[in-house]
Parts: C-alpha cells; sequence; structure tokens
C-alpha cells in the first residue's frame, strides 16, 4: 500500500538549515525531504484488541506541517522514533477486529484517539496521569513493546492514517454516529483539542474571554466554547480577514486585528499604566485566555492583558518562548499547558473528550464540516503540503488526504 512517512535524521537536519534557507520545497522535495510516498506492507493486527482500519479520510495538522519542517523542540525527540507513517486525525471503516474487541465490530465508522498511552502500550500498573484519567499527559510514551512515540503517526511501530490501513488499540476506537459525516468526523481530532483546552480552563458564565489566533485551533475552541452553553464574551485576535470572518461567524463577539493592550482596555476594561521605558501594563483584562499560536510575543500580551486571578492556556507549541514574567507574579496568573485529551467530569458523567467533541457535532451544537475545505489523493502530497503554507492565498482552513 502506498503510505506517506517523515524521517529526519542529524545530517539530514543540518544540511536542510542551508538547504531550506535557499528555498522551503527542499523539505519536502529532493534527496533530504523529510517526507517521501514509499510502499509498505499492509499492517497486521498487534494483538487480541487491536483493530484494523481503512482510512476514509487522514486531516494534516499544523503539527505535521512543523514536522515537515523540523520546528519542533529537540526535547521531544525521546518521545517520536523515525521513520514513521504520520498522520493522526483519522476517520476510517473497521475492516478487521481482533477476538477481545468489544467497542467496535468489521463495518463500523471509526474515528481514533491517538495517543499510544499505557493501555495502548499494555503497561500496567498504569503510569500515575493514566490512572487519573489524564491520559493526554501519559508518563509513559516511550516504553512498553513499541518503539517511543507520543501517538499513532509518531511512532515507526504504529503507523499513522497517512496510510490506506492502520491499526489502533481498541481503548483508541470511537464510533462515528450515523449523524456525522465522514468530513465532519475527520475533525473529531482538533475539535476534541479545543473542547480539552476549555474544560482545563472553562470560562464563567459572563467571563471575558480572549483567544489569540483564529485558525483551526481558535476556531474550534469559540465552536466549543458556544457547543459547551457557556455564557461568555468571545474576542479573537486574528490578523487574517479570511479566517477572521469564520471565527466571526463560528460564535466570536468580536474580533480584532491591532494591538492587544488597546482591545483589552476597549472590550474588557482594563487599566493600562505606562512604566518608566519597555511595554505597557494592564490592570483588569481578559479572565481566561488561549494562546493558540505560541510565540513570544503573543505569549507576552497573553500575561500582559489577562485580569488578577485569570488564567492564561498556552495552546500552541513554541520551540522556545522568552517572556517577562512580572503580569504572573504581580496578578497572581495561573499558566496552564495545553496537550492531547482526557476524561473530564460532565454533566452527562465522566466521558473522554473524544466523546463529547462527538456528541457536539452529532447533536449539532457544533458544526465543522464547512471547516474541511480542501482534500486531495495520497499522490498530491505535495500540492498538500503548499496550500497549508500558504492557506490565506487558498482560502484554506483543514485540509486532508482522501483515499
Amino acid at each position: 500500500m502506498k503510505a506517506l512517512t517523515y524521517n529526519v535524521t542529524v545530517p539530514g537536519y543540518l544540511g536542510l538549515q542551508v538547504l531550506g534557507r535557499l528555498n522551503r520545497k527542499y523539505y519536502y522535495e529532493g534527496p533530504l525531504s523529510t517526507v517521501r510516498l514509499v510502499d509498505v506492507p499492509e499492517p497486521v493486527l498487534p494483538g487480541p484488541d487491536w483493530v484494523k482500519i481503512k482510512v476514509r479520510l487522514c486531516g494534516f495538522c499544523g503539527s505535521d506541517l512543523s514536522l515537515i519542517f523540523v520546528k519542533g523542540s529537540a526535547m521531544a525527540s525521546p518521545f517520536g522514533s523515525f521513520p514513521c507513517i504520520f498522520g493522526h486525525e483519522t476517520v476510517g471503516e473497521v475492516v478487521q477486529a481482533g477476538s477481545s474487541v468489544r467497542n467496535a465490530a468489521f463495518g463500523d465508522r471509526v474515528t481514533l484517539n491517538p495517543g499510544l498511552t499505557c493501555e495502548p502500550r499494555g503497561i500496567s500498573p498504569r503510569c500515575p496521569s493514566c490512572a487519573a484519567g489524564r491520559t493526554g499527559s501519559c508518563e509513559r510514551y516511550a516504553d512498553g513493546p513499541f518503539a517511543p512515540g507520543m501517538f499513532a503517526g509518531l511512532c515507526k511501530d504504529v503507523g499513522g492514517g497517512f496510510a490506506q490501513y492502520m491499526v489502533a488499540h481498541t481503548s483508541q476506537v470511537h464510533r462515528v454516529p450515523d449523524g456525522v459525516s465522514d468530513e465532519a468526523a475527520v475533525l473529531t481530532e482538533p475539535l476534541a483539542v479545543a473542547v480539552q483546552a476549555v474544560m482545563d480552563n472553562r470560562p464563567a458564565e459572563g467571563d471575558k474571554v480572549l483567544i489569540i489566533g483564529g485558525g483551526v485551533i481558535g476556531a474550534m475552541i469559540v465552536k466549543a466554547i458556544r457547543g459547551l452553553g457557556i455564557g461568555c464574551s468571545i474576542t479573537v485576535a486574528e490578523p487574517s480577514p479570511f479566517s477572521a470572518a469564520y471565527v466571526k461567524g463560528s460564535g466570536a463577539d468580536c474580533v480584532v486585528d491591532g494591538d492587544l493592550i488597546e482591545a483589552a482596555e476597549k472590550i474588557a476594561g482594563a487599566r493600562v499604566y505606562k512604566p518608566m521605558m519597555g511595554e505597557r501594563i494592564v490592570q483588569g483584562g481578559f479572565h481566561r485566555v488561549f494562546d493558540t499560536v505560541g510565540h513570544s510575543q503573543t505569549f507576552q500580551k497573553a500575561l500582559i492583558v489577562t485580569a488578577a486571578g485569570g488564567t492564561v492556556s498556552l495552546v500552541g507549541i513554541a520551540r522556545r518562548l522568552a517572556f517577562d514574567p512580572t503580569p504572573v507574579w504581580l496578578k497572581l496568573l495561573t499558566v496552564k499547558g495545553c496537550y492531547g485529551y482526557s476524561f473530564n467530569d460532565t454533566k452527562d458523567g465522566r466521558r473522554h473528550a473524544f466523546e463529547t467533541a462527538l456528541c457536539l457535532m452529532n447533536e449539532r451544537r457544533v458544526h465543522v464540516q464547512d471547516m474541511l475545505t480542501h482534500t486531495f489523493p495520497i499522490e498530491e502530497y505535495r500540492e498538500l503540503i503548499r496550500v497549508n503554507v500558504s492557506k490565506g492565498r487558498h482560502r484554506a482552513i483543514k485540509t486532508a488526504i482522501r483515499f
């Protein structure tokens, strides 16, 4: 079968630091390319509690683009193994189920929680995070019978969704309700990320919320807040007119393209003070802030415009941040990391973020199908990458490989 594989070596990385400055295409074309289309055997079930899935759609994530351009932190490298078949936003059909599988059967449409945590790795007893239901923070990503990898798509022993077939552990499988299309179901994973971010920094009724970045995850956070019925004010900071219009239509009360300190003053009633030198400081401001960009500048502004006692969620993944921590101690702020998804206490009991995401889509409280603007056959993966490099020019929101 055809599969899109990812690989990076130290010599290759060093070579791309030179060639990549000449033309970014060398990251995905030529002898040092980090991504290649290859022929590989179809996977076999690793055990009786696994399923084999025929992939229908696999979404292309911003983290996939970062992998291709080798933008991630080396600190995460112990929790991945290469070469691997990448892609982790998947919807497909079960074509084989192991004898111990009870939650999926032949012919079922499913989406996958890609996390290769303690349960898929067969680790017992589970790590403290998994035992507490915080599976997104598993401490054993590099242990067990498989090579290191935080999720399917980052592990050389468990392939991801950029191939016609893949395998998944029964604990990763979630049936797709009949009322959810393939085009919506392929976005379950990013919606679950947004649901988890909101659950971990849940606004109260009447709170003023700021979301920095109106891309896929920023829009998903807006949709998750509205879908969960939280009556708060939502402001989104987004410079792209195309993305700004989309998040406005998704439920944002206000979209700004400009100085966030001025926005905090006008929208959240903040008071702005000018120090002897340097950036201004704000008292008052937004109660909850979600930084989906994760750059030094955006994170610094997030801290500045958050009200005393507020919480900043760092959703965007950055290699390195440089910032003045004064607002953290001056205003007793809480900074939360965001990664993956977990079980959460809801009005319907304890549910995984994937279950919540599927329920929100099935009950029409969240609409995401229109976010899938472009699909490509796997042979056109280079065009998919080019579209993601210039999303604004192509009016692209979410892209995917379609089998």
